[in-house]
Order: C-alpha cells, then sequence, then structure tokens
C-alpha cells in the first residue's frame, strides 16, 4: 500500500437509479466488536511476515474460522522468489456461491512487515479480522453472484517495495485467474487494508474504478458515514493493482492515514489500542450495502 502521491480532483458524481430486488446479508449481521475480537486474536500470534512460524498460526487461525462456514475453502501455495531468497506463501479464499455465474471479490492481506516488533495491528491485523467477520456474515444469506473472500499473502515488500518485491500473492493469484478465465467473471473486486484506525478517514484512490469507486462512496453516504469517507484524492499501490491491471473493476479501502502524518504506519505504534470496533462496523455496512447494490 506503498507510494502514495497526494492527488487534489473534483468529479462530480452523477445519480445512479437502480431498481433493489435482491436482498443478502444485511448490515446489521456483521459486527465491528466481533472483527476487533478476531484481529486482536491475529494480533496475538506477534510478528507475521511471510514464511514465518507465526505466519503458520495465523493460516491455522484463518482455516479454523473458515470451516465452520458454509463455504467452499481453496488455497493458492506457491514459492514466491524474494531478495530474501525463496518464501513459501499461502493465499486462501473462501467461496459463497451464488447463481449468476459471476463474482464479487472481497480480499486483504494478512501478512506483516518483517520488523523486530512490527505486530501491525491495523496494517495486516485489521484486514485479517474484517474478512473472518464479513465471511459469517454473508454465511446466513443466499446468493445473486458469488462472493470470494481473499486473504493474501506477501503484500509486504520483503526488503524494499519495488514492482518485484511486493504484492506477492495478489501478483500470483491474477495471474492464475487470468490464466483459468476466472478474471471475466469478476465484476468488483474490493481490496481493504489498514481500515481499522479510531479516526477512520478514507480517500479515494486514483488507481482503481472511478464507476466503482463512486458507488462505494454514495452508499457511505446513504449509510450516514460520509465523514469516514472523505472527497480528496491519494494514490496507493496495494493488493488491487493486479487485478485492476488485467481490466478488472477494481478499488482499494485504505486509510493511509494512520496517526499524525501517517507516523504509526510500519513502527512498532501500531497496536490494537489505536484500533476501534466502530471503524470496522463503518466497513462492514459499506461493503455489505455495496454488495447488494451490485448484486441489483
Amino acid at each position: 500500500m506503498h507510494r502514495p502521491q497526494s492527488l487534489n480532483l473534483s468529479i462530480k458524481v452523477a445519480g445512479l437509479l437502480l431498481t433493489l430486488t435482491f436482498s443478502p446479508a444485511t448490515c446489521a449481521d456483521f459486527s465491528g466488536q466481533r472483527a476487533f475480537d478476531l484481529t486482536r486474536k491475529a494480533v496475538s500470534f506477534g510478528e507475521r511476515p511471510s514464511g514465518s512460524e507465526a505466519i503458520a498460526k495465523t493460516q491455522f487461525f484463518i482455516l479454523s474460522q473458515l470451516k465452520k462456514l458454509k463455504c467452499q475453502i481453496t488455497e493458492d501455495a506457491f514459492t514466491a522468489e524474494t531478495p530474501a531468497g525463496p518464501a513459501p506463501m499461502r493465499n486462501i479464499m473462501a467461496t459463497f456461491p451464488g447463481t449468476s455465474g459471476r463474482m464479487i471479490v472481497v480480499s486483504g492481506h494478512y501478512d506483516t512487515k518483517q520488523m523486530v516488533g512490527f505486530v501491525g495491528a491495523n496494517d495486516g491485523g485489521s484486514s485479517t479480522g474484517f474478512l473472518l467477520e464479513l465471511a459469517r456474515a454473508l454465511n446466513r444469506a443466499p446468493r445473486k453472484h458469488s462472493v470470494v473472500i481473499v486473504f493474501f499473502d506477501g503484500e509486504e515488500a520483503v526488503k524494499d517495495w519495488s514492482e518485484t518485491d511486493s504484492l506477492y500473492g495478489s501478483r500470483h493469484l491474477a495471474m492464475k485467474w487470468e490464466a483459468d478465465q476466472t478474471l471475466h467473471k469478476i465484476n468488483a473486486l474490493i481490496n481493504v487494508d489498514m481500515i481499522g484506525d479510531a479516526n477512520l478517514d478514507l480517500q479515494r484512490n486514483p488507481n482503481g474504478s472511478q464507476t466503482l469507486t463512486r458507488l462505494i462512496w454514495e452508499v457511505a453516504a446513504e449509510k450516514g458515514h460520509q465523514q469516514n469517507f472523505l472527497g480528496d484524492y491519494v494514490a496507493i499501490e496495494d493488493d488491487h493493482i493486479p487485478f485492476y491491471r488485467r481490466g478488472v473493476s477494481a478499488v482499494d479501502l485504505i486509510d493511509f492515514n494512520f496517526g499524525p502524518f501517517n507516523s504509526h504506519w510500519h513502527t512498532v505504534a501500531d497496536t490494537m489500542d489505536k484500533l476501534s470496533p466502530k471503524s470496522f462496523q463503518v466497513i462492514g455496512d459499506v461493503i455489505l450495502g455495496t454488495i447488494f447494490r451490485l448484486e441489483n
């Protein structure tokens, strides 16, 4: 989620008239408190860089939670070539099947930057806890489009962020899905990252689908969360990029303003006391509302 470049743009958002006929999981099904608690559990494993013992425990935890649900679980294991040598990595997918043959993907990463003392409560932890709770909320509802929840490994750079040292899991899965034609089934991909900050304020990311961005911001306003979804822009590279570059309608929801002047990012200050269940609830409301709109 790096190389931020501030942009101040003004876009006129046209009104969107939709006939809503399909009723998937409602926002009331999603618990921000539970997402917060699941995040705390993930963070309790400590530093979780790819290939570590701690990330293996995190993988077991994710799978144990998903196995309680009525979803199809698949794993995408591979060996990544990194500046530090080969590293085992594993993407985990939970699919809630629909009837249309189309897909909505909600993704995020569960690895943390390799730094001594860095437990990544917001950066790596919040997306893990959020996606697990989103899976639980989706578990009870019939689907029009399949919803696929993806836990990416290897988002963080092993040394220095570059085209080849970053986004290992998403780059691998995007290539795999391109080869087997899965990409053509995706209606939308929403990536979440650093969404647990108690002072939640998300900027629009020009590196992504602006049509999907406008829809998400419209849903946020309808649900009374416009104070958390700002009007300014910041360009961010994140796990949505390998899909967006292949033509997928993809966006990244990230609060890249974590602490004063983003001072908590990639530091040992990224701890649970900086997070809030309310922020998880806001994102859950908006993403479930967006899925509702996309299915209709």
